[in-house]
């Protein structure tokens, strides 16, 4: 794996909106994918499916898209991490408690730690604690 892969980051690949540095970061990280694989905590794929029904419940997009948006995701290297679970009520509750992130945030963080990974994120909160914690941001 070269990094890990915060959805904030997918996120701004499907909805396209944002800050300008934040949409280049995106796409260079997206344009980084092809020769790179990425890994996501297990329950990346939750938080995708999250953003897309809600999304689509409040009419912003069809789900026509989001089903596009899934077969794209399904063509580049993402690789889910499968051990974050064992995690979750040690490792990653303490990383949330330690920078006062969510456990979704803190398990991305946990993992970037465990594996010795980049992070790629756009969230402020998580990229402050990365920082804290001494894991580095991915260099797309």
């Amino acid at each position: 794996m070269n990094f890990v892969l915060d959805n904030s980051v997918v996120m701004r690949w499907f909805f396209g909106d944002g800050k300008p540095q934040e949409l280049a970061y995106a796409g260079k990280v997206l344009d980084a994918m092809k020769g790179s694989s990425a890994l996501v905590p297990v329950t990346w794929g939750l938080e995708v499916s999250n953003v897309l029904a809600r999304a689509e419940a409040k009419e912003l997009v069809t789900e026509a898209r989001s089903e596009a948006f899934l077969e794209m995701l399904q063509g580049i290297d993402i690789v889910v991490d499968t051990v974050t679970f064992s995690h979750a009520l040690s490792d990653t509750l303490q990383l949330a408690r330690r920078y006062r992130l969510s456990a979704y945030d803190a398990s991305y963080l946990e993992l970037a730690l465990r594996e010795g990974l980049s992070l790629a994120t756009l969230d402020e909160n998580l990229h402050k604690a990365m920082k804290k914690a001494g894991v580095k941001r991915f260099a797309a």
